[in-house]
């Protein structure tokens, strides 16, 4: 399927949950799934469920008025649909039906009250969104519910997971803290699972967890702050976890990274972390920005569409959208495939298959940017861009080799993103791929079919540029040459250009 056959069109989810009401419309672009329009309030209707067994009052009334406006807001919009969900609180309170009754009454809304289970479910179909082949346990933290899935448990009724009264307000939030009573709590509930969901990796989705990941990444001055696929080392997260717990409120408002709204949830939520890395053994934490609203929708795509790569799909969506001709990529990829199968891996590291199809879809990313500012506009585009399925090092290597395909140069505008993230190795592999993709770019002037007519290979201890004959004169000129002695020299080969 070509790029520009694929089915675009706006929707949105507004989620109703214990801590939250959150508005988010999105634009589908076949796999991808871009958010382009972002509200919350954090009503906090399940603050007084665990005492009352209630909605909070005020929080309904916060959340009318919230759900009032969204509803402004759509009706601006040209949407193929409108989900609107709840969660743990709405589905455990005494007056759960009272109130979605009266937001059909208040709004037209007619509310989806999902189960445990369904919300279980849809928050790992939105890890699997953002990152197709992880593996091991979906934890997703809301208000006064922790969900948990072990991705390999799929069949055919889709993911089946659980849902335990672990969130913060079911643990007595807004009240400060009882650490020893709570954690035991939180070990009595975690204990009879460990059959079930003890796993080496887990990812973690919720607001007060990716807060936890914006203190580390904060207090260690780590250069990438995005948490699509940040990973941190069970230890690191346990640090952290035991630190933020044991804080006081006040100290709480000192540490960068924290949410001011959530102050009086992290602490319950570190606390749950701490037992789900002591009592279920995960080694490696992966946070997720993406939960149970992209599982909504990405469960609702066709099969095939599911199935596809979300990187690659996602560069190709934002290459589209900015006017990259949708034959360059596949034709790159291709040209740069066919050098790499020509060289001996022994001597010249190639890349992952995949981050050279994605690079070559993004290769004329900057095309629309000021000369001047190119490179680093497009590297700093690609690097921070809501692409998920990359890692933080494939990101950077995207970044980087992006960055040469314009400058023609290594990278070395932040160095620490090479030395924390990325490697020397795997910086080598992304200028090398750069030049190669600068002078596939250049020398067919971004034509697929022109490209097609040219070859380049190693022969040797030579790199040979060639072409088709009859097309010898694509392969004229001082830039051409110029490109091609750049990959040469960085491959530490020989040039040699057939022009006859």
């Amino acid at each position: 399927m070509r790029e520009t056959d694929i089915l675009n069109y706006n929707t949105a989810v507004i989620d109703i949950g214990s801590n939250s009401v959150r508005l988010v419309i999105y634009r589908v672009e076949g796999r991808s799934i871009w958010p382009i329009f972002n509200e919350k309030v954090l009503a906090g209707l399940g603050r007084e469920l665990k005492v009352t067994g209630s909605l909070h009052k005020g929080g309904m009334q916060e959340s009318l008025v919230a759900l009032r406006r969204f509803k402004a807001i759509l009706e601006s919009y040209d949407l193929k649909d409108v989900h609107v969900v709840a969660t743990a609180a709405i589905r455990e309170a005494v007056d759960g039906p009272d109130f979605t009754a009266t937001i059909l009454d208040t709004t037209g809304f007619e509310v989806r009250v999902l189960s445990g289970a369904e919300e279980a479910h849809y928050s790992a179909m939105g890890v699997k969104c953002g990152h197709l082949d992880a593996e091991g346990v979906v934890g997703d933290l809301g208000g006064s519910s922790l969900e948990l899935v072990n991705l390999s448990s799929e069949n055919e009724q889709g993911l089946r997971g659980i849902t335990l009264p672990l969130g913060p307000f079911a643990l007595g939030a807004p009240k400060p803290v009882d650490l020893d009573a709570t954690y035991r709590i939180v070990r009595d509930r975690l204990e009879p699972l460990q059959g079930r969901f003890s796993n080496r990796q887990f990812h973690a989705v919720g607001g007060a967890w990716r807060n936890l990941a914006l203190i580390w990444m904060q207090k260690q001055n780590y250069p990438l702050q995005v948490i699509q696929q940040f990973e941190l080392p069970a230890r690191e997260a346990l640090s952290i976890a035991r630190l933020i717990a044991s804080q006081s409120p006040s100290s709480l408002e000192k540490l960068p990274g924290v949410s001011k709204r959530r102050l009086e949830n992290i602490a319950y939520a570190a606390l749950v972390m701490q037992g789900l890395i002591e009592v279920l053994h995960f080694e490696t934490l992966c946070f997720s920005a993406f939960g149970l609203r992209e599982g909504l929708l990405f469960e609702a795509l066709e099969a095939p569409l599911r199935a596809d790569d979300p990187l690659i799909a996602g560069c190709a969506s934002l290459g589209h959208r900015l006017g990259i001709n949708d034959d360059l990529g596949p034709a790159l990829a291709q040209w740069a495939t066919e050098f790499y199968d020509s060289i001996d891996e022994a001597i010249i590291e190639r890349p992952a298959v995949r981050l050279i199809r994605a690079a070559a879809k993004l290769s004329d990313i900057g095309a629309r940017l000021h000369p001047d500012h190119r490179a680093d506009l497009a590297c700093d585009q690609v690097l921070r861009a809501p692409i998920p399925g990359q890692n933080h090092q494939e990101r950077v290597f995207l970044a980087c080799t992006i960055y040469t395909r314009y400058s023609g140069d290594p990278y070395t505008k932040e160095p620490v993103l090479i030395s924390r993230i990325l490697g020397e190795d795997m910086l080598r592999q992304a200028t090398q791929l750069g030049l190669l993709l600068r002078l596939g770019c250049d020398l067919s002037a971004k034509s697929a079919e022109l490209l097609s007519h040219a070859h380049i290979r190693k022969n040797e201890r030579s790199l040979t540029l060639s072409a088709k004959s009859g097309w010898e004169d694509l392969l004229l000129g001082e830039q051409t040459r110029r490109r091609a002695r750049a990959l040469a020299q960085s491959l530490k080969l020989n040039l040699n250009i057939i022009t006859y």
